[in-house]
């Protein structure tokens, strides 16, 4: 197959329906860069309520009600976005530390690792870095940091891997969540490095360059602008936002406003195909109409299918769209490149 290599602007991706309350972004009309970062620190910062190192909010902010729909801890080491997830746990319950089997219990993951800011406060307990996890895989976690697995050492039972880095100019071992998360790791590492930059040059980590404006180094920086682009916001995401901005008083301004990230942190990046499902396939490519077909395994599983531009913007969503064949028309979308993302599969596509 040709490889096509071309430039995608890091912009607005998602659902548009989060309870923002009017005025929380006041004051970042027109910002760009480093402005931009420093008022955003200013407004995720005011309301945050340090709650304490607890449980209570997961019962709200992570159960499953988008893929099994079953109430469950929704855990992004074992969930399978794919089918059957291969253990469930039961909220409230299932907590413990780390453990030498999968599925025996939960406890929570500190994406950004506790030694990196020596386990201070508030840092410890801001929910929007900390989730539910597997207490073996987070352990097999540890502190290693997130990156693209070349040889895996390790692998979870929902595909999440540990191993030797493949990222050229990290050699290191780094953990690698499955593609339907990756998007929530980029995001929650924006808005960790947004909330905290007034102290992030003393944090001790690999993804850091001791700065506080570009803060990643490379080639952490374009792995997670990656990552963001290529997996937007999720329903999931803002239903979680949400329920933290209740319980903690503040929000992670890159899952409300996604755009945000390449004004920051850079407004373009190469992605090729390799960084793109093998398991989906659309014909014609490019289009030359407003009808696509699109081939994949059990693609009928699938309740809907999200089309964005390179900006990032949703330019449409379609609901149920293979329960009766594998077309789906188009509304009249200018030329350019779209790229179709489906349950934990996307793809790029071409319209002359």
């Amino acid at each position: 197959m040709k490889r096509y290599i071309f430039t995608i602007c890091v912009g607005l991706f998602g659902i548009t329906n989060a309870q923002i309350p009017t005025g929380y972004y006041d004051g970042t009309d027109n910002l760009t860069g480093t402005a931009l970062k420093n008022k955003l620190s200013e407004i995720v910062a005011r309301g945050h309520k340090d709650m304490g190192y607890n449980w209570t909010v997961f019962s709200s902010a992570d159960r499953d009600k988008y893929y099994e729909k079953d109430n469950t801890l929704l855990d992004i080491y074992s969930e399978n976005p794919a089918g059957p997830d291969p253990y469930n746990y039961n909220i409230p319950g299932g907590q413990c530390g780390n453990v030498g089997a999968e599925g025996k219990c939960y406890n929570r993951e500190h994406t950004i690792p506790q030694s990196t800011f020596n386990e201070k406060y508030p840092m410890r307990s801001d929910y929007h870095h900390l989730l539910p996890t597997d207490g073996k895989v987070n352990g097999l976690r540890g502190n290693f940091p997130y990156g693209e697995v070349g040889n895996a050492s390790e692998t979870s039972k929902n595909g999440s891997k540990l191993g030797n880095s493949k990222m050229n100019g990290y050699s290191g071992t780094v953990f690698e969540p499955i593609d339907e998360f990756k998007g929530d790791i980029a995001r929650i590492y924006f808005y960790f490095a947004t909330r905290y930059q007034s102290q992030i040059t003393s944090f001790n980590y690999a993804m850091y360059d001791g700065s506080t404006d570009k803060v990643f180094a490379e080639p952490f920086r374009s792995m997670l602008l990656k990552w963001h682009q290529q997996d937007p916001v999720s329903q999931k995401e803002i239903d979680r936002n949400n329920a933290l901005a209740a319980y903690q008083g503040n929000r992670n301004a890159f899952v409300d406003h996604p755009e945000f990230i390449a004004k920051i942190w850079g407004s373009v990046m190469a992605v090729d195909d390799a960084s793109f499902s093998k398991n989906l396939k659309i014909a014609p490519n490019p289009v030359k109409g407003n009808v696509i077909y699109v081939t994949g395994d059990n693609l009928k599983k699938f309740p809907k299918a999200m089309i964005y531009n390179l900006v990032g913007q949703n330019v449409q969503t379609i609901e149920n769209p293979f329960q009766n064949g594998n077309s789906i028309k188009l509304n009249n979308l200018p030329k350019g490149i779209y790229i179709l993302k489906t349950g934990d599969l996307n793809t790029k596509f071409v319209v002359e």
